[in-house]
């Protein structure tokens, strides 16, 4: 799946933004508070929605009335345009109010079209808890189907109807959208989180916080050697020194992470290895995970990395887009800016108290300074990126 636009309304300082033409690396930056972590907060309201309901994912934050942009009047709202690979660009829509103190769905629609003209299918269309849902999916494109509606009332208006119906096999757009936004993976990555010895247990992906690393390393060598070992092989070219990465058990029953350095006998625990070491690693792992995450959100990935691999960290998000998957990064590194193409990089600019985003590749100054030999990185250090000065 990839995200190829995102029109985001009242929400927070996002009173009115749409981000077009999304590529399968997106590099975001702007000053402080600028909003670029309330920009990945959209899709983390739209998974906790989805894993609880509307009212819990606006309480976590504050609120609807702090939620909400001030100033603006209506509902939250956010249109999501998608693509499966070769598929049609499938479009999720939802509206958030309040009602009577509480959080609820105003409206909700997912749809696409047959062809590239005609009428949207609206394969789910909902609103305050009632609506209707397509049953006969497996007949869409032939050229005489016609929809078979099904009439349902979900037990709360406060309950997205992807996941009230996302469940039922019949309701398959529905099911498959839902299993999409379940795998969406926001990475809040803490280095003090991964550095303890972790009780021992059983672990397939990546936490946000990276807490379970070595659980995962764990798995990954005892059920996917290949993927271990090619996680290895990166990371012996990325942090020279390093020639052995194992998950350890100590003597009463706990994991540790063990580092080996080649012009050492004896490996490193987690706990005396670079942060940079672990950051690098724990990278790898998520960005070569068995069963990669359709969607990655990364703020400032930059933070521990010597700059000099920030260049092999960009290629590595490229190398998992080319595989199928979507990574979206903040930063605030001109290193890691120099590394991404000009239709790779955005910029978030507040104004009287919204913020806006901008694509490099709209503005003229600098498209004209790229072509004579300037980098991404150097423009926003000059203050050329509008009002997202470093």
């Amino acid at each position: 799946m990839k995200i190829e636009s995102l029109k985001i309304q009242n929400f927070r300082v996002f009173a009115d933004v749409t981000i077009q033409e999304i590529p399968s690396l997106a590099l975001f930056v702007g000053a402080n508070g600028s909003g670029k972590s309330t920009l990945f907060d959209v899709f983390g309201f739209l998974r906790d929605s989805l894993q609880n309901n509307v009212h819990v994912a606006v309480t976590r934050r504050g609120g609807f009335k702090e939620l909400r942009s001030r100033g603006c009047d209506g509902p939250i709202s956010f249109d999501v345009k998608f693509r499966e690979p070769d598929g049609p660009l499938v479009t999720y829509q939802l509206e958030v109010r309040e009602q009577d103190g509480r959080a609820i769905v105003g409206r909700e629609i997912l749809r696409y079209r047959r062809g590239q003209h005609g009428k949207p299918w609206h394969f789910l269309d909902f609103s305050d808890g009632e609506g209707s849902a397509v049953t006969n999916e497996v007949d869409y494109g032939m050229p005489d189907a016609e929809m078979q509606r099904e009439q349902q009332r979900l037990e709360s208006p406060d309950i997205l109807a992807i996941k009230g119906l996302g469940q039922f096999e019949r309701f398959k757009v529905v099911s498959s959208f839902r299993r999409l936004i379940e795998r969406w993976h926001l990475s809040d990555f803490h280095i003090h989180a991964a550095r303890p010895s972790q009780e021992a247990g059983y672990a397939e992906h990546l936490s946000p916080e990276g807490d379970n690393l070595a659980l995962v390393t764990q798995y990954l060598y005892e059920r996917h050697r290949e993927v271990f070992d090619r996680i290895l092989e990166r990371m012996k070219r990325r942090v020279p020194g390093v020639s052995q990465v194992e998950a350890a058990e100590t003597v009463d029953g706990r994991l540790v992470l063990r580092f080996q350095d080649g012009s050492f006998r004896d490996p490193f625990i987690a706990r005396y290895v670079s942060d940079g070491t672990i950051k690098m690693f724990a990278y790898l792992v998520l960005l070569h995970d068995p069963a990669p995450h359709p969607l990655l959100c990364i703020e400032e990935p930059e933070n521990q990395l010597y700059p000099t691999l920030l260049g092999e960290l960009a290629e590595e998000f490229r190398d998992y887009a080319r595989r199928g998957g979507q990574v979206l990064a903040s930063t605030h590194s001109p290193d890691l800016l120099n590394a991404a193409g000009i239709d790779e990089v955005y910029w978030l600019e507040k104004r009287d108290g919204h913020t806006q985003v901008f694509r490099a590749r709209d503005d003229e100054q600098v498209r004209a300074l790229l072509d004579e030999g300037d980098t991404l990185g150097a423009l926003w250090k000059q203050g050329l990126f509008g009002g997202a000065n470093p």
